[in-house]
């Protein structure tokens, strides 16, 4: 293969290459999107032996046409669509169009957004955009944020801060420089028992553990019981623990419930402790007009964790974590005579590597920038307020049946429930439901969730396409029930 076209460079051929490449590429992807099903490629055995080569890097390259007639062949009929009307699994969105242009430029000029010289325009429009998120989640000018690859980092950054600020201000110890404490095993954190998974995971990055994760039962609205939160953290307090961080999850995965935050917020300034708030999923709703009052104590929180490839509908990853006092970042900065100087920062060069756990960062803000200004305030509350309707529709349609059991009734755009088996069956609710699941997405092209509440296996629509009708939800229904 010629090493001639290597990169986009000022070169005509250069030039003309990368167009044909793009074009070819954006060319194979349109052709692909020839049905609107979610999923209709191969099971997992036949697909592993499909793609298996023992070959994968060969003594002799072959001509990049070549390669994407295999991808043709063998990538793009099995990827799942997310962008179908069929495809309701997970927090997983699909992408607008705009934002995929953004990552074309993105990655075409690979800015690393860790020091300006790296970065000079991405850095300044990463601040820009922060100071924008600041102000549309209630933070004033003391506030501050740093894109993340995703909300289990923007959850740990959040609250790794917790615990440093904690044991600078009650303490007066500098675990960035002595590392934990000797009282580090009485560190109390608090999260539902349905919050994500990355409270543990953090905890045991953090050096605390899991033990340090208290989880708290969940009322029958599927928020945390703030009854039993005051209780645990009396309890804890009583036997000599240290509660520093409790977590309010503003859109669970499973069910999009919201934590009373406000009250949350009293009782965290009562024990001296950081409220932290994982909405990674709920963080969209502050664009409804209709329905943004129900995330309304954001601004209340210390530390907020935004996910701009869930309800934002952007490409993976991008996602922010925001503080309330810019301060705080200082845990996370150390200095560098090859990257960060400080002498530098004084002649207004900026550095976000001072205030983010990652070095290398993708310049992810260009997406959200583009789509902020192109669709403007007005176009992101139709798309978002469109899937809480959606999700606010179907519920209403599961609660008129008295064959299917539905678990709580929708904050955001998640619907959590259970067929019953008709009358005689032989088959239990449980391997029913199951069964359902696999034949949608094997033989329908349909892609839906499945998870477990109170030991019961449940069905989930997660409903983040605003090309979603209330025909194709009644459709789906039907198509659901009749496989019973």
């Amino acid at each position: 293969m010629s090493q001639s076209n290597l990169f986009l460079t000022s070169d005509t051929a250069d030039k003309q290459a990368f167009v044909s490449m793009m074009e070819s590429t954006v060319r194979a992807i349109a052709d692909s999107m020839d049905h609107g099903q979610a999923y209709a490629g191969m099971g997992p055995y036949e697909l592993r032996a499909a793609v298996h080569s023992d070959e994968l890097l060969p003594q002799k390259g072959r001509a990049f046409d070549d390669i994407l007639a295999e991808v043709k062949e063998k990538i793009l009929p099995n990827l799942v669509r997310p962008m179908s009307t069929n495809y309701m699994a997970h927090l997983h969105s699909a992408a607008l169009l705009e934002t995929i242009a953004a990552e074309i430029i993105l990655s075409t000029f690979n800015q690393s957004m860790d020091s300006w010289d790296q970065a000079p325009v991405a850095t300044e429009i990463e601040v820009e955009v922060i100071r924008n998120l600041c102000k549309l989640y209630g933070y004033d000018e003391k506030g501050d944020g740093v894109f993340t690859s995703g909300g289990s980092q923007s959850n740990l950054s959040g609250l790794l801060l917790a615990r440093d600020w904690f044991c600078n201000t009650k303490l007066n110890w500098d675990i960035k420089k002595f590392g934990l404490p000797t009282e580090f095993r009485k560190f109390r954190m608090y999260a539902s028992e349905i919050s994500h998974f990355s409270m543990e995971k953090s905890a045991h990055l953090m050096g605390l553990g899991y033990d340090a994760v208290a989880k708290i039962p969940v009322d029958n609205a599927m928020k945390m019981d703030m009854g039993a939160l005051r209780a645990q953290i009396e309890a804890d307090v009583k036997a000599g623990f240290m509660p520093f961080c409790a977590c309010a999850t503003v859109g669970t995965t499973d069910f999009g419930s919201i934590d009373p935050m406000d009250e949350m917020r009293a009782i965290c300034d009562e024990y001296g402790m950081w409220l932290h708030a994982d909405a990674a999923y709920g963080s969209g709703v502050v664009l409804s007009e209709k329905y943004a009052h129900r995330v309304a104590g954001l601004g209340a929180c210390d530390s907020i964790t935004v996910d701009f490839h869930k309800m934002f509908l952007m490409p993976i990853s991008c996602s922010v974590s925001l503080i309330k006092d810019k301060t705080n970042f200082e845990a996370l900065t150390l200095h560098a005579d090859y990257l960060n100087r400080e002498e530098d920062e004084e002649e207004g060069y900026i550095n976000l590597v001072n205030k983010s756990m990652q070095t290398t960062r993708r310049f992810d803000a260009l997406k959200v920038w583009i789509s902020f200004r192109m669709r403007g305030k007005e176009g992101w509350s139709e798309l978002i307020t469109k899937c809480i309707d959606n999700a606010a529709y179907f519920y209403e349609q599961l609660a008129k049946r008295s064959d299917v059991e539905v678990i709580v009734k929708p904050e955001i755009s998640s619907v959590v429930f259970r067929l019953l088996p008709v009358p005689g069956s032989s088959e239990d609710a449980d391997t029913m439901n199951k069964r359902i699941r696999r034949k949608l997405l094997h033989h329908k092209g349909v892609v839906i969730g499945q998870t477990v509440c109170r030991g019961n296996t449940c069905l989930k629509f997660t409903l983040l396409n605003p090309l979603q009708s209330e025909a194709k939800l009644d459709e789906l229904l039907a198509l659901i029930l009749s496989l019973r």
